[in-house]
């Protein structure tokens, strides 16, 4: 009988996270004079030990005990061998993926949610402000925010708002606050309905939405929350891919090819820094973070100094981007429409440490049908991404004949998303693409920023 799932105690669980600043050179952030961003500048937004973490090089940090206590609700997350997928793939490859969608939201999102709410709430911080794409992490925050008795605001992009109304209601059993952006409650919200009263919004005017919520605030009391992006995100995510060496080193396997869907970058990095970290010591290992072909800043933006949101608040970051004022097409999978890519997924992606992939909308769907029929689990449609590359990737080990080990993170289960499988069973669904058009409106909105040095981190 074949292995299925490999399960870590909980006296086993990393008691560090790993931080790849320590072995990758960067870009800093830059302010509105282009000179590189201070800690301190960053103080009206994020609280003084988050923003320590950010800047950081240590490799590894300790997890304080109060985020261990509620990380233990569900993690160790296992690591599940995809038998009946390798059986319906008639693969010689054997298929791993570390399900991230046993936490009580349902996705890989609390593991950076609960560290946050913690730091907050250490530093004095009784409010958080933050934007959401599909709601998971407007889910994560409201949980962990509840977990250490915050306040949690969220802007949710309004065609996620629209297409899945229970993660709305997810946010709320947990405390949260959930209002669609573009939204009449800020001056970055203001000006986007302004100019089109229709806008389906994006993660970018989201974030402006949430950051002036955030530092508007007189009392100082109130700080805002990102879910991807940053460095200390990062950071925290990456339990992910420690508890999978561990769990890969006690059945004696290692993988050939890690791959996970990327929006901000934050799912991606967690599963693939810990072995990006072996890649940039001589491990041969091939990494590849998955997009959508209708928002592909991997594979078709630039690396450029650019804003991390719509309104230009946030400070500019190196990273591949298609223009912070690009809204993509409001495809379901609402967690990877974002503008850019994290600083570090964008710089390993420069290097050519790792390799970006992009699938479309209807490709993920079909890998998410055939997932589910195999697996039984219903794969958020942001999981789905990384469920056709490693589709791709069995069916090029049959070819070849090769016996390659493939690890995925499951970054998050579909059970809200049930609205778009539907549209997707009933041929309502379609392949978004992103323009030459928009690729030269795109181009605009950093045209006359500075440009990021071409850095080797080896």
């Amino acid at each position: 009988m074949a292995m299925r799932k490999v399960v870590l105690t909980e006296d086993e669980m990393p008691r560090q996270w790993y931080n790849i600043l320590a072995d990758i050179k960067m870009n800093p952030p830059l302010g509105p004079d282009g000179k590189p961003v201070s800690p301190d500048m960053l103080a009206p937004v994020f609280p003084m030990n988050l923003i320590e973490q950010e800047v950081s090089s240590e490799r590894w940090i300790t997890i304080p005990d109060a985020v261990m206590d509620v990380y233990r609700i569900w993690r160790p997350s296992p690591l599940v061998r995809a038998v009946d997928l390798e059986k319906a793939l008639d693969t010689p490859a054997r298929i791993y993926f570390k399900n991230e969608g046993v936490s009580p939201p349902g996705s890989h999102k609390p593991n950076t949610a609960v560290p946050q709410a913690y730091y907050n709430k250490v530093f004095g911080i009784k409010r958080i402000t933050t934007e959401t794409g599909a709601g998971q992490w407007g889910s994560a925050l409201s949980f962990a925010c509840s977990q250490f008795g915050l306040e949690c605001k969220v802007y949710m992009v309004k065609i996620s708002f629209e297409q899945k109304p229970y993660r709305k209601t997810m946010m709320g059993v947990w405390g949260g606050k959930c209002v669609p952006s573009p939204s009449n409650e800020t001056k970055a919200g203001r000006d986007v309905l302004a100019q089109n009263p229709d806008s389906p919004g994006s993660l970018g005017i989201a974030i402006s939405e949430a950051v002036e919520a955030a530092v508007s605030d007189t009392s100082g009391q109130t700080r805002y929350s990102l879910g991807s992006v940053l460095n200390h995100v990062m950071l925290h995510q990456t339990v992910i891919g420690l508890e999978a060496k561990n769990q890969l080193a006690k059945i004696g396997e290692y993988p050939d090819i890690v791959i996970g869907c990327a929006g901000g970058g934050s799912n991606f990095a967690g599963t693939a820094f810990p072995f990006v970290l072996d890649k940039l010591n001589g491990r041969q290992i091939e990494i590849y973070p998955v997009e959508p072909a209708a928002c592909p800043s991997l594979t078709q933006g630039p690396f450029v100094y650019d804003h991390g949101d719509n309104a230009g608040y946030t400070p500019l970051l190196p990273m591949h981007s298609l223009g912070h004022n690009f809204v993509p097409a409001p495809i379901h999978a609402g967690g990877l429409r974002y503008h850019g890519m994290a600083p570090t997924v964008s710089q390993l992606v420069n290097e050519g440490v790792i390799e970006a992939k992009a699938v479309n909308q209807l490709e993920a769907y079909e890998a998410g049908i055939i997932f589910a029929r195999s697996e039984g689990h219903i794969p958020a449609p942001e999981t789905t991404h990384a469920i056709a590359q490693v589709v791709k990737e069995a069916r090029r080990a049959k070819e070849e004949g090769k016996e390659k080990v493939i690890l995925f993170n499951w970054s998050g289960h579909g059970c809200l998303d049930l609205a778009a499988y539907e549209k997707y069973l009933a041929g309502e669904l379609s392949n978004p693409v992103f323009t030459a058009e928009e690729k030269a409106k795109a181009a605009e909105a950093f045209a006359n920023f500075p440009k990021p040095q071409l850095l080797k981190s080896r």
